[in-house]
């Protein structure tokens, strides 16, 4: 195969019927719409974003994290209204989407498996560190499979490995066509899923570290990390991408990407080439 050339670097997500792609100066969605066309739209980011302290090591982690969330609820509603479900969020909408959120993360993903290890250990013990990163774990995977048995998920999940495939399409310097296309894997290193996966194994080793003898103080510690752990996160997903050494760290967050990507079929690649060729 060949070697893939330093190009424009591409993110993005799968979206309603269609795929987002995100590049450093634009970010481009493209849908199929209910008449069978494809739509895109194309906009370019503020020089706000580009200002050097956002590209800082550690910053960028949070701020790309933050960025995508915002971006990604835009995306989604926008491409939920090409399919006749029309919605516009306010700025109430917006605040209670965003507390949700929030709450879901810290609630599924800190509160419970920390309260799940305190019923099997004492939290004093440095094993009990150990045990609420592993339920951490396990709970990462499993909502993960069950939000994939909704047939609209697996929906989400064939764009979202169109989107990886027309990625790495394009990193390789191939034509972007639908055989080139097909030819790649849908999974992609640089993925949200593979950060998540770091997201998992780095809190246990930094909550491990960053603990008291008050169980309180601990918890509270857990959730003021957060920005910590998706910064240290993201440092580590850009040098597993640069550095071929490294690579290999990126292998469970390939295996984890099995559940959250499917096998696309030609019209959703076409859909996903349309916006990286809109990217791009």
């Amino acid at each position: 195969m060949k070697q893939p050339q330093k190009r424009k670097p591409l993110g993005g997500q799968a979206i309603v019927e269609g795929v987002l792609i995100k590049a450093p100066d634009k970010y481009a969605m493209a849908v199929r719409l209910p008449t069978g066309k494809i739509k895109t739209k194309c906009v370019k980011t503020s020089s706000f974003e580009h200002h050097k302290l956002l590209s800082l090591p550690l910053v960028r982690g949070v701020v790309n994290l933050f960025d995508m969330l915002v971006l990604g609820i835009k995306a989604l509603t926008w491409s939920a209204n090409q399919q006749g479900e029309e919605e516009e969020l306010g700025i109430w909408e917006w605040l209670l989407t965003f507390g949700i959120a929030i709450t879901l993360t810290v609630g599924l993903f800190v509160l419970l498996p920390y309260y799940a290890a305190a019923y099997f250990l004492p939290r004093e013990k440095i094993l009990f560190d150990l045990l609420d990163g592993f339920f951490r774990l396990v709970i990462f995977l499993a909502y993960l499979f069950v939000i994939g048995l909704s047939k609209e998920v697996q929906r989400m999940f064939q764009y979202h490995g169109a989107e990886h495939m027309a990625v790495h399409c394009y990193e390789h310097d191939k034509k972007l066509s639908v055989k080139n296309v097909q030819g790649y894997p849908p999974e992609h290193p640089r993925c949200g899923t593979s950060l998540l996966f770091f997201v998992v194994v780095v809190s246990i080793v930094l909550f491990s570290v960053v603990r008291t003898e008050y169980w309180y103080y601990n918890l509270i510690a857990r959730v003021l990390l957060i920005p910590v752990v998706a910064a240290l996160s993201y440092e580590i997903l850009k040098l597993t991408a640069k550095y071929p050494c490294l690579s290999a760290l990126s292998y469970p967050g390939i295996m984890v990407q099995k559940l959250t990507t499917r096998k696309p079929d030609a019209q959703q690649i076409e859909v996903a080439i349309a916006a990286v060729e809109t990217a791009k």
